[in-house]
């Protein structure tokens, strides 16, 4: 009977869920209902699944509007009538126009408009929708001869006063406007809400008919049981057969390639189970489009790495989709695709963030038709948080930025301070409207590629990156039967892919990057790893990771997997990390320390669940379970189930059949309770595999090639640290870092033979234009003599020249910094808006300079003028230190110290936050020292209270040497940032 219900995708406008929309309509007795939000259909399959099952039947619908006015609502009558909406909704809202008066003449859809109406004819699927209160005026109007085609337009949007104002508060946020400025044609009636049969016909002042109108209307729409089951595209080659063909064939086309001519017996059988599976599942086109992406990335010669649970299959190896070997590492296919999963798989594939929208693109073009579309990106649906809700709200109650400010504040830590009654408003709404959407924005990387047209499905809409998204989120996605395609990036990749370019024009040779094998056995990468000089490298830079590396001197690809899973939380927090540690480092515990039948399940990992395959494991080897039924229970514990009910169906399952095994039930609830313990935290050992790929290719270039491989890490700004302490590591290898030069830097930083010169980019207040003038005229022009050549053919103003100027970058000329700045104050402060014309200035011929006696040149302005230009200092920073420093100790030496009381000098170059037990902040810290050794650092709470760190600088740090599987770590007892040198002080 409701025919135009709005839910919280009415986005800022509607106020209840889905769920909640339903639980109303259902305490009305309501048996039939449309859900029409405004301009979205990102509720429509939750609507579908919570209206049966509250036995409503489903009606869904589009609320087209023009910003609050109503211009018509669309009911699909079947799954051909919401594409034909979503159809129209999307070319509207990509064409960003305004929808017309009257909708198109759609075949399979119901199109209702609000009275009064400006059509003159309805045709047969088109409708009068009449509101309560304008039923007497309806009645009066022209509109009485066509009775038969009026229903009873009763909105619903709210369902109390408060939800009202939640409303009213949202529109307010929406129009970016005071809540006393809200004006009533932008807002809904509070009347609009649901009401029981009886309560209608009163409201409709005894005008049964418009009732009955409106069910027949409600009875004519039937999507739900029309519904398709939602497909990948399908048919690659034309029919199943011919896929399937095409799948197996370049299997072992890549399979030969990967092992060899000949396969072994177990190679082949892998294969052909997995294929088997894989067809019955129906993801035989998934495999081929994944396979149709790297083939198209191989060729354009974009570097990428598949990841995730895909690397479990040797299907995908064999098709270069991941590069990592499940049979050698063990991998089961079933924690990728078992008969028993319902949801679809995913293959993750990084591409570097300079080639992924490339790689969109062609997945776009090659996939979409002329007529239809069939390629979407998903979306993400961004919602309130209470941060976000109290700043909105605080604006809409007239607050002042402090106020909001202490409101929030006052969240986090709620002493000292005493809302008033406005703001205890603004806390109790951002409370009411926290998780409520906002808008869509795009997932990471997740696209659909649908055998029907996308728009069978949903909507699309058109953010500013230029390709379409859903309305629904990948969690719907993965419901209804989408095996998304997740195009991803890093920055990773980029560091790889940038130092193979620089390698081979700076020194002429062409890396193959996929040696893995040979880099397995690499001695300069072993060494690296085994003293976690690992600065750049993918995935294994951080300090907690530079840490365990070397506690477990790591040398070997299975040891770095392990390692990349367990410092993950689950495994760290447990402390199997150190028992691990303990183990590796001491064979003869290891079966000592060990539950028997976890070390013979597990004695790569001395029987330490380190991975989410080790549930799988253990499930299947010590209770029976089946490798399918086991990764239920896998992703069960990751947090997957639904219900109590279905992880508790897998818990009996398991003790059922592991005592019907002849296990003892205390053992089994042992064996049980270290698996739930652990498995919510775990790391997929495929993923891991994945990264100890990167890792490897990253430690290669880094140990062959590190002056090239630190100026791909600084040209794509990602990784652990800032810029600077690459650019400390990249002098380490004993390059000549130069600062950024006129006639020698580009945009980027580039390096020619054993110079690096530092790319204009750095310089932080440098306008693009003038680096792109720069970059331009040189070319054409070919380099500056000096400063009045420079100007005479840049157009430039003063303030830009002085950046320039103060990095050095003119040092090509025979002059003093002082003197250059002099010269160039006295050519261009006289200039209008202090730029030159240059067609004027190249026809003056400048008297000689005259330029006064100046003072000599200190470093240590030198250094100042780099920290506030570059953001950090390329000269070494300790000469910044205002006093002779107190005598220290090297950072090469604290090993000799183990047990004793130092102090150190130290340059912060990162701090970890982190919480005791207790709730309490400690910090980890990581320094330099000055010849460029690496201090780590722990701060307990009293010490955090005492003497925190404050920011960037040079600190003393004074306190204990503890020493822990042979790795040093300074336990400080106090520390304090010493104070710079400052000019002014001197005068």
């Amino acid at each position: 009977m409701f025919i135009n219900c709005h839910s919280y995708f009415s986005f800022k406008y509607g106020t209840m869920s889905v769920k909640e929309l339903v639980d109303q309509a259902k305490t009305k007795g309501a048996k039939t209902m449309a859900l029409t939000d405004i301009n979205c259909t990102a509720g429509v399959y939750d609507f579908l699944k919570t209206a049966s099952q509250a036995g409503i039947k489903p009606v869904i619908g589009i609320d087209f509007r023009n910003g609050i006015e109503q211009k018509y609502i669309g009911l699909a009558k079947n799954h051909h009538g919401f594409y034909e909406m979503n159809h129209h909704l999307s070319l509207y809202k990509r064409k960003k126009t305004p929808f017309p008066d009257r909708a198109p003449q759609w075949q399979n859809a119901a199109i209702i408009y609000p009275f009064p109406c400006t059509i003159q004819n309805l045709d047969k699927n088109e409708y009068l929708g009449i509101h309560p209160n304008q039923i007497k005026k309806a009645l009066r109007s022209p509109w009485a001869k066509h009775k038969d085609q009026w229903v009873l337009l009763q909105p619903v949007t709210f369902y109390s006063q408060r939800s009202f104002n939640i409303h009213r508060l949202l529109r307010c946020i929406d129009l970016n406007i005071l809540l006393s400025k809200l004006p009533e044609k932008e807002q809904g009636d509070i009347s609009d809400q649901f009401y029981s049969i009886g309560e209608l016909a009163e409201r409709c002042d005894a005008q049964y008919w418009l009732l009955q109108n409106t069910q027949k209307l409600l009875n004519s729409c039937d999507f739900f049981h029309d519904y398709q089951a939602v497909k990948n595209k399908q048919r690659i080659f034309g029919n199943e057969e011919k896929d399937f063909q095409t799948l197996r064939e370049e299997s072992y086309k890549g399979a030969r390639l990967r092992y060899g001519l000949n396969l072994s017996q177990d190679q082949t059988e892998r294969i052909e189970k997995e294929l088997n599976i894989i067809k019955k599942k129906e993801f035989v086109s998934y495999f081929l489009i994944n396979y149709d992406i790297v083939s198209y990335a191989r060729k354009r010669g974009f570097y990428y790495v598949g990841r995730g649970s895909g690397a479990n299959s040797i299907v995908a190896y064999c098709l270069f989709i991941t590069d990592v070997d499940p049979i050698e590492l063990d991998l089961y296919f079933e924690r990728f695709i078992n008969l028993h999963r319902s949801s679809p798989p995913d293959f993750d594939i990084d591409f570097s963030w300079k080639d992924r929208d490339q790689i969109i693109q062609y997945i776009f073009e090659k996939y979409n038709t002329k007529r239809r579309e069939h390629v979407s990106l998903l979306a993400t649906h961004n919602t309130f948080q209470v941060n976000s809700a109290i700043r909105e709200l605080g604006k809409v109650f007239g607050l002042p930025k402090t106020d909001i400010e202490a409101l929030i504040n006052y969240m986090a830590k709620p002493v000292n301070y005493f809302p008033d009654s406005i703001g205890k408003l603004v806390l109790k709404y951002s409370q009411l409207i926290h998780g409520m959407p906002n808008h869509l924005s795009i997932h990471a990387g997740g696209i659909l590629i649908s055998e029907h047209p996308i728009h069978y499905y949903t909507a699309t809409d058109l953010p500013p990156k230029g390709f379409p998204i859903t309305h629904f989120d990948m969690h719907i996605a993965e419901e209804i039967g989408f095996a998304k395609f997740d195009i991803l990036s890093q920055r990773g990749l980029g560091h790889i892919r940038d130092s193979l370019d620089i390698i081979q024009e700076n020194q002429g040779i062409v890396v193959d990057i996929h040696q893995m094998t040979t880099f397995k056995q690499d001695k300069k990468i072993k060494d690296l790893l085994r003293k976690g000089h690992t600065i750049g490298a993918f995935y294994v830079e951080s300090p907690a990771m530079r840490m365990l590396l070397a506690k477990l001197e790591v040398d070997e690809y299975l040891g770095l997997v392990a390692a990349s899973s367990i410092i993950r939380p689950g495994v760290a927090r447990s402390g199997m990390m150190r028992e691990y540690i303990l183990r590796h480092r001491n064979p003869s515990l290891r079966k000592s320390r060990s539950h028997p039948i976890l070390y013979e399940l597990m004695p790569e990992t001395y029987g330490i669940m380190v991975y989410q395959e080790d549930v799988i494991k253990v499930a299947h080897h010590f209770a029976g379970l089946s490798f399918d039924e086991a990764d239920v229970l896998r992703r069960g514990m990751s947090g997957k189930f639904r219900s109590k009910e279905e992880f508790q169906r897998v818990k009996d399952s398991f003790f059922k059949k592991s005592l019907e095994k002849g296990r003892e039930r205390i053992v089994t609830s042992e064996i049980w309770h270290q698996v739930e313990s652990f498995a919510g935290y775990s790391f997929a050992k495929g993923h891991s595999a994945s990264f100890a790929v990167e890792s490897y290719q990253s430690l290669y270039l880094k140990a062959h090639f590190p002056k090239e491989f630190m100026v791909g890490v600084i040209n794509n700004f990602g990784g652990f640290y800032k810029t600077e302490f690459y650019i400390r590591e990249l002098m380490s290898t004993g390059a000549n870092v130069q600062l950024p030069h006129i006639n020698e830097s580009d945009q980027l930083t580039r390096i020619k033979g054993n110079t690096v010169y530092l790319g204009f980019i750095h310089l932080k207040y440098l306008q693009k234009e003038v680096c792109h003038n720069i970059l331009k005229n040189r070319k054409l022009e070919g380099d500056f003599i000096d400063l009045k050549d420079f100007i005479s053919r840049i157009p430039i103003n003063l303030e830009q020249l002085l950046i320039l100027i103060r990095i050095d970058a003119f040092r090509f000329v025979d002059k003093s910094k002082q003197a250059l700045l002099w010269e160039a104050h006295f050519l261009l402060n006289k200039q209008k808006n202090g730029s030159v014309h240059q067609h004027l200035f190249k026809q003056l011929v400048f008297k000689e300079i005259k330029i006064p006696k100046l003072e000599a040149n200190d470093t240590r302005q030198d250094i100042l003028d780099q920290l506030e230009i570059l953001e950090f200092p390329l000269e070494d920073p300790f000469f910044l230190l205002k006093e002779n420093h107190p005598p220290s100790i090297k950072a090469k030496n604290i090993a000799s110290y183990a047990g004793k009381h130092i102090q150190v000098l130290g340059y912060l170059v990162a701090i970890k936050y982190t919480r005791t037990i207790k709730g309490e902040t400690m910090n980890f810290g990581t320094f330099l020292d000055r010849e460029g050794y690496w201090i780590d650092t722990v701060h307990f709470p009293p010490i955090v209270k005492k003497s925190p760190l404050t920011g960037r600088g040079i600190y003393l740090l004074e306190g204990k040497v503890t020493e822990e599987f042979n790795f040093h770590t300074l336990e400080v007892s106090s520390c304090s940032r010493l104070p710079y040198w400052n000019a002014s002080e001197e005068k």
